[in-house]
């Protein structure tokens, strides 16, 4: 059963001004299941907490970033322009 949360009109207008956005917090609070419920069917979301995508994220950012078209092309310029460390 989903609970609405105050943060889901929040994240609903921001969304129709950024072209990604970033949710953190604690583990096992809901995060994953808010940003479904806000999800409009342009938007898709990459999570680093499946172990492969953060390590490749990390060892190898322009394969990442060629992987996710949908993230934007300034994310992936800037990333591996910074490199992974």
């Amino acid at each position: 059963m989903y609970i609405h949360r105050t943060l889901q009109k929040t994240i609903q207008l921001a969304s129709q001004s950024f072209p990604v956005l970033l949710l953190t917090g604690a583990r096992q609070v809901g995060k994953t299941t808010l940003l479904e419920a806000c999800a409009e069917p342009t938007r898709r979301y990459v999570t680093l907490d499946d172990p492969e995508q953060a390590a490749l994220a990390r060892t190898d950012p322009a394969l990442f970033f060629q992987r996710h078209r949908c993230l934007p092309p300034y994310l992936a310029r800037l990333v591996p322009a910074h490199g992974t460390g």
